[in-house]
């Protein structure tokens, strides 16, 4: 007993010491933001030579002229005049960018938090005119780290990536044995993976028309109004000047927005709960008109006349477990109904022209089907690229250009029997 009493003793001894300690230092190593200021990513537009796509992103066409996402980075230029040989002319470096969109000879693009309007009627002089700011939710860039992330202090900019350092730091002292710094936040563990006219190349962009995006597109063009995603919502900008956006409005569609794809006065959108369609009737005020819901899954959509087409990606953030294109009945617009399900392994982007259906399935390659008849697309596969990482396309009456993990590949397929590579641009990673 004698004994007992010692030990107790010297325990709460012990636990008293702890106690009056009342702050003790934890040090540890973190991997803390790299900040671009935003006086300094206002002023950091500039166009360089011909550079090498190292990680692709979005895709887009205009005139003789393909415009490719360099994921946060910019847009490389390529002269397509001759698909057969095109060639990347110029890159326009722009931090932050994912999204394009062309009017007329005006491109728009995001740079972080802000929405550039940029003259590419010369394609030797290409400008910067406006630039509207704080129009779209901060974000951190996707960049595999080990460890815990510091806070993000957004008052000092955007961040453009991170560095390890040891970080000590002064704490109230607890009675709780683990400690787990309030600053961990792990970054994202995906990975953005990273356009047919014979004309001569004549340098300049025409002043008329809208160009062609990919069905990954978070931008949309429709008449004089442009579309763009802001995480739940959709910001809706007059383009009637378009070398001036105006904000007219912002409305809510769903959780988990991902794609916008205009056919005809409609509005597409596909998300990671289903898919909604919007009349265009007021352009400037799109209202819904029906949605279709399916498991959680990465969702972009095409339409062709009484059918739409979607890609279902699961694994990774896409929550689903199971990859699938579905084939939708919207002839009843609305009321939309499920008509055919076909598994895939890794579906992404999906284009559809007169009825030939192109599918970027991720590391399986590209697939084209003849989808004349929706209830037998599996049966009717035309070609496959298997060998090819593939990510989105744009279908253009005769050529496809397709843009994935190895480069920037161009098809005719004015023949369905005799669908041929016309070119391949490569992409060069990294540590090549």
């Amino acid at each position: 007993m004698k004994n007992s009493m010692i030990l107790i003793a010297a325990i709460l001894g012990v636990l008293v010491l702890v106690s009056c300690q009342d702050k003790i230092e934890e040090t540890y190593t973190v991997n803390s933001p790299v900040y671009m200021s935003y006086n300094d990513l206002r002023s950091s537009f500039k166009v360089a030579e011909a550079e090498d796509i190292i990680q692709p992103g979005k895709i887009y066409f205009k005139d003789n002229f393909i415009f490719v996402n360099e994921y946060q980075k910019g847009i490389h230029v390529i002269n397509n005049a001759l698909p057969s040989n095109p060639a990347v002319i110029k890159f326009i470096e722009i931090p932050g960018n994912i999204d394009i969109a062309i009017k007329g000879d005006k491109l728009y693009a995001d740079s972080y938090v802000d929405l550039l309007t940029i003259d590419i009627s010369n394609i030797q002089d290409i400008k910067v005119i406006d630039r509207d700011t704080s129009v779209f939710p901060y974000f951190l860039p996707q960049i595999e780290v080990d460890g815990p992330v510091d806070f993000v202090d957004q008052d000092q900019g955007v961040v453009i990536g991170y560095k390890e350092m040891e970080k000590t730091e002064v704490i109230e002292n607890t009675t709780y044995y683990n400690y787990y710094p309030a600053y961990m936040d792990f970054a994202s563990e995906s990975k953005i993976r990273a356009t047919t006219n014979t004309a001569s190349y004549s340098g300049s962009v025409s002043s008329q028309g809208i160009g062609v995006g990919g069905s990954m597109a978070r931008f949309a063009l429709y008449d004089d109004v442009l579309y763009l995603i802001h995480e739940s919502d959709v910001l809706v900008y007059s383009v009637e000047n378009n070398s001036n956006p105006t904000y007219v409005r912002e409305f809510y569609a769903t959780w988990g927005l991902e794609t916008l794809f205009p056919y005809e006065d409609k509005l597409f959108m596909g998300s990671t709960s289903g898919m909604l369609v919007f009349s265009l009737e007021n352009p400037l005020s799109p209202s819904q008109i029906s949605e279709f819901s399916h498991m959680t899954a990465c969702d972009p959509v095409v339409v062709d006349g009484d059918y739409a087409y979607v890609t279902l990606r699961g694994g990774n953030m896409c929550g689903a477990v199971s990859s699938q294109l579905d084939v939708i009945d919207i002839s009843n617009i609305q009321s939309p109904r499920l008509l055919k399900t076909y598994s895939l392994d890794e579906p992404y982007g999906l284009g559809i022209d007169d009825k030939t259906l192109f599918i970027c399935d991720g590391n399986s390659g590209l697939k084209i089907y003849d989808a004349t008849n929706p209830l037998k697309v599996s049966e009717n596969m035309i070609a496959s690229y298997p060998e090819i990482n593939a990510f989105d396309v744009i279908p253009l009456g005769a050529v496809l250009v397709m843009i994935g993990e190895d480069g920037l590949y161009q098809y005719d397929y004015s023949d369905l029997s005799n669908i041929h590579e016309l070119s391949h641009i490569p992409i060069y990673s990294q540590t090549e």
